[in-house]
């Protein structure tokens, strides 16, 4: 089958660039696997989509070579492995509190006796190329999130997990959790406590021996991010990216056409 890029850029010690894609259109992700990005998620848990939109959204994706993964709404082994049946080679789970959480998690990423999927790749077989039963289970990826308080106190137990890949980061929930609501959700924490909990949760998983990653709002601070020694750093998503860059354009645009009108009526 076609191996996980992610696991070959890491195996050289370089870092990786994840896009992220909440809206559910097959042609806006194919403009964004597009740009670069080493992988791409599909937002299944908070984006404006569903199942039916995932499926072509893989499908419009797979030319450009970027690894495919989604974050699933739950830890519910049915939605985790029908999203590996359509496709993805990586599995971001939120809400994963505990180190039993965790164990539940990787049960459903691998086919037995290292797991517990269930054999019925619908698409996956055709789109991954030959021999995918004989190497999924070393291709696929599993990266809990970390994002609550519990998860936070239990970091140590959920990175030493058999059979987990990596850990990753939600700032947003994570600091809403962590202050409980002292301090607003968001990414790019500057906060001195939020930046030591970002850099303990990634201590863990370097202690453990996997990957960490980490969502974040700019290319700054994601960069800043793999020099802490973070492995994969998101940046951005289709719905930020088209609201930033259509709000720019409008704001020049006023800015120019007020300045003429003003001009224009002065003159009268």
């Amino acid at each position: 089958m076609i191996a996980n890029r992610l696991k070959s850029l890491w195996a050289e010690g370089k870092p990786a660039i994840n896009g992220w894609c909440s809206i559910g259109n097959p042609f806006t992700a194919e403009i964004m696997a597009a740009q670069g990005f080493d992988s791409i998620t599909i937002d299944m848990q908070h984006g404006a989509l569903d199942y039916s939109a995932v499926l072509p959204m893989f499908q419009a994706m797979r030319a450009s070579g970027a690894v495919l993964m989604a974050r699933v709404p739950w830890n519910e082994p049915g939605v985790i492995m029908k999203a590996l049946d359509a496709g993805a080679y990586g599995i971001i789970c939120p809400m994963v509190n505990t180190a039993a959480d965790a164990a539940t998690f990787v049960k459903c990423l691998r086919y037995p006796p290292h797991g517990e999927r269930s054999f019925g790749p619908t698409r996956v077989s055709f789109a991954a190329g030959a021999n995918y039963a004989g190497e999924a289970n070393d291709n696929m990826l599993g990266l809990a999130m970390i994002e609550t308080a519990e998860a936070f106190a239990n970091v140590d137990a959920i990175a030493a997990t058999p059979g987990l890949d990596g850990l990753y980061i939600g700032p947003a929930d994570l600091t809403l959790s962590l202050t409980q609501g002292r301090l607003a959700p968001g990414f790019d924490r500057e906060e001195p406590e939020m930046v030591e909990a970002i850099q303990t949760i990634l201590a863990a998983a370097k202690k453990a021996g996997i990957r960490a990653g980490l969502h974040c709002g700019t290319p700054d601070y994601a960069a800043k991010a793999i020099g802490w020694g973070f492995d994969l750093t998101t940046v951005g998503g289709d719905s930020r990216f088209l609201s930033a860059a259509a709000g720019a354009a409008v704001t020049r645009f006023r800015a120019l056409t007020q300045g003429e009108a003003r001009t224009e009526k002065g003159a009268y």
